[in-house]
């Protein structure tokens, strides 16, 4: 199944390269919902059933995690900046012809109302050639320091889930929230994903890669630290009524993230951190 970006009424932004490369997204979330490497092919997976609203965030593409990840915290779950609306800064090419686009979320009302401090977040997405660029800068401008975790909630298309493999992960230790959030150390290289799978990997390289069938996507990531790994499994993917039938075989996600040791930030410092997708 292939979503088609341009008809859904939430896609409203496109940026592309000279070469081709394209990638879509939506104002809701700062959400990247499309990404097409120049003669490559669509490379996220986004849920047919995917939907945006008030609070709803969308199934698929890259959610971008901020202030909190998951329900680690007294935030609802996976923080304010998947569901709030962002303002496009700016968009065109790059001196070299890439497509770029910024989008920027400030604290609101809303956003105060369950987190109280003043901050700018901004998303610099960039395209081009065989590869994405995906950047959150964070600023805080309230008179008092904050902490937070944040991660890019990355949905990468596979044709089908039992051929995924992803390497570069043994040894690292990693916490299991699939089984009790257990504590555990990676022997298998590469890692193949059975049955429903829910890693936070700690301490992370610079790049891991995914191999599926006949194509390699890098993955590497700056400012991040740790990486995590989320399929849900056919009895878990049931329940989520935005997933298509048998989606979960045709996505798997690799998040670059900060988990381990949240970032405190002093008043008027700033944070960035990024992930960058090539297709090899």
């Amino acid at each position: 199944m292939e979503f088609k970006a341009a008809t859904a009424p939430y896609a409203d932004v496109t940026i592309d390269s000279v070469d081709g490369a394209q990638a879509t997204l939506s104002r809701h979330g700062a959400h990247v919902v499309s990404w097409q490497a120049a003669g490559g092919g669509e490379q996220l997976y986004l849920s047919s059933k995917a939907q945006a609203g008030a609070g709803q965030a969308i199934r698929g593409g890259i959610p971008v995690i901020f202030p909190q990840f998951a329900a680690e915290g007294p935030l609802p779950k996976h923080g304010v900046a998947r569901t709030g609306t962002w303002t496009l800064s700016s968009r065109g090419r790059d001196a070299d012809g890439r497509g770029r686009a910024i989008f920027t979320l400030a604290d609101s009302a809303d956003t105060r109302a369950v987190w109280p401090y003043a901050f700018l977040a901004a998303l610099h997405v960039t395209v081009g050639g065989a590869s994405l660029d995906v950047e959150l800068r964070i600023h805080n401008r309230d008179d008092a320091p904050f902490t937070f975790t944040a991660a890019l909630h990355t949905y990468l298309r596979v044709d089908d889930i039992d051929h995924a493999r992803l390497s570069s992960l043994q040894g690292l230790h990693y916490r299991d929230s699939a089984h009790g959030n257990t504590a555990c150390i990676e022997t298998d290289d590469p890692l193949a994903i059975v049955g429903e799978v829910d890693r936070i990997y700690f301490d992370t390289p610079p790049a891991v890669e995914l191999r599926d069938g006949r194509r390699t996507l890098r993955i590497g990531q700056r400012g991040f630290t740790d990486l995590v790994v989320w399929n849900p499994g056919a009895e878990k993917a049931d329940a989520l009524t935005d997933l298509d039938a048998d989606g979960w075989r045709q996505m798997l996600c690799v998040e670059a993230a900060v988990i381990g040791v949240p970032v405190t930030l002093d008043p008027g410092a700033q944070w960035s951190a990024a992930q960058t997708l090539e297709v090899l």
